[in-house]
């Protein structure tokens, strides 16, 4: 049956300016790192795409490497693009990204210009794309000149492969250099994509002012800490769940007792709230004003309309915003520290 989208689909999402450019991006992004890789697309992910569409959802974010295996998720997201949702590829925002491990030998990961512009030709033929509206340079690469990967973000913003420039993880020190560099050359930056969370809060020591300074955009990533902000986790670590897969970024090491008390203080704020505590981490990590969006990753239906549901509560008492303060700190999670350490 041919998919079509339903005619009520931006009556209730609320949607952000990127920064100070023209683009708006809905308060909730869908992101398919884990849940869209295999050989072939399930009907259940087939259904979350469709479901988030009709919700208001506009902008789905990829990266070259997401599955797994590496690239799958793209292709899958490809046959879709090529079929259900062609017709509305022009109410989309999509993105990809480069600069993680992606393929063997020298060329295969990191910021230089061999890497990035022909990961940007791969994931635009796995996606069946002309362009992209948003490609990322992933990591900041220390062993790379930021020139050289500007010199690579301008090629393909300049030859049409995309729309808009965007950067995920880098420092303020390097966000600053890099948007210098890029504002030299007639390039406005349009978003930074850092992980953020109410238990992993390191942009708020001085990437945040940078990018309320320079009028950047931000898409918040792993804002529910990979799960680990919803009420899997509360009493330790069940058997179904990422952190007990093989293959996860998920490790159980990061789900220690302090974490887990961490996790149940704050889940009984959310209760006061009315709020599961997936829907009151989404409405703190969007309460931050440098926040244009915050990106989610689902399995389910049902948990894509709780995560949507966030948004019918998203204002903060003081009292609320002390009482989170005082129970919300660092988790030891964040585990693309390395490249934001620069």
């Amino acid at each position: 049956m041919t998919y079509l989208a339903s005619s009520s689909r931006y009556k209730k999402m609320i949607y952000r300016n990127c920064g100070n450019s023209g683009l708006k991006l809905p308060l909730i992004s869908l992101g398919l790192w884990h849940n869209f890789g295999g050989k072939t697309i399930n009907s259940e992910s087939k259904k979350v795409l469709f479901k988030a569409f009709d919700l208001g959802i506009t902008h789905f974010d990829l990266a070259n490497n997401y599955g797994p295996p590496y690239g799958s998720a793209e292709t899958n997201f490809g046959k879709v693009i090529k079929g259900d949702l062609n017709r509305y590829r022009d109410e989309l925002i999509i993105s990809s990204k480069a600069g993680y491990d992606m393929w063997e030998g020298p060329y295969g990961e990191w910021g230089s210009k061999k890497h990035i512009i022909a990961s940007c030709d791969q994931s635009l033929k796995r996606m069946n794309l002309d362009y992209v509206d948003i490609f990322y340079s992933h990591r900041f690469d220390p062993n790379t000149p930021l020139e050289e990967t500007a010199d690579a973000l301008e090629s393909i913003y300049k030859s049409g492969k995309a729309q808009y420039i965007g950067i995920s993880s880098y420092s303020s020190k390097k966000t600053n250099q890099i948007f210098e560099i890029l504002k030299s050359r007639n390039i406005k930056i349009l978003i930074h994509q850092p992980s953020y969370s109410l238990i992993n809060r390191w942009i708020e020591k001085d990437l945040t002012k940078t990018l309320l300074k320079k009028e950047i955009g931000c898409i918040a990533f792993s804002p529910l800490a990979q799960g680990m902000l919803t009420e899997k986790y509360l009493k330790g670590i069940p058997k179904i769940s990422r952190a007990n897969q093989k293959i996860t970024s998920l490790d159980k090491s990061l789900i220690t007792k302090k974490n887990i008390k961490m996790i149940n203080d704050l889940n009984l704020i959310a209760k006061k709230r009315g709020q599961s505590l997936s829907q009151m981490a989404l409405a703190w990590t969007l309460n931050n004003k440098a926040v244009t969006s915050a990106l989610i990753g689902v399995r389910s239906l049902k948990q894509l309309n709780e995560n949507i549901d966030s948004l019918k509560n998203l204002k903060f008492s003081k009292k609320e915003l002390s009482m989170i303060n005082k129970k919300a700190k660092d988790g030891g999670i964040n585990l693309w520290s390395p490249s934001s350490s620069y």
